[in-house]
């Protein structure tokens, strides 16, 4: 399979797209967990459009440290942004399983754990990486 480029980051940007507007969409329905896990994927795919600019993007939840890799090939200018965005992702990566998950050692179910504050931060963290990604992709 060979990557094109253009196909790929357009795929991932409107993933994200999808992903961030769900998120909205739940947040006044107060489905914590939902808004939680879909802002987490969405930060995950903004960051995954940018990637997919240069080589394929990992499986990974937490693409911060493929991002990392190519700051030094991109553009000065959006250096501190993209450190931002490759933060962002590094925070929300374990989301990911906690929203499907949890901490089922202890019998703890996500809907146990989010609250709104948790999916307010999440949401804005999404919003964020939203328009990092859209200075890099449609300066």
């Amino acid at each position: 399979m060979s990557l094109n480029p253009i196909s790929e980051v357009k795929y991932r940007y409107r993933l994200a797209m999808e992903q961030l507007k769900r998120a909205e969409r739940l947040y006044p329905l107060k489905d914590w967990v939902g808004v939680v896990s879909f802002s987490q994927l969405a930060a995950e795919n903004f960051t995954k459009s940018i990637i997919a600019i240069f080589e394929v993007p990992t499986w990974s939840h937490d693409p911060s440290g493929q991002l990392e890799s190519l700051i030094d090939r991109l553009p000065n200018e959006l250096t501190d942004d993209l450190k931002k965005l490759a933060k962002i992702v590094r925070n929300l990566a374990p989301e990911h399983g906690r929203s499907s998950y949890r901490e089922p050692n202890v019998g703890l179910t996500p809907s146990d754990i989010y609250r709104e504050d948790h999916a307010s931060d999440a949401l804005r963290k999404a919003k964020e990486s939203r328009k990092i990604a859209e200075k890099f992709l449609m300066p």
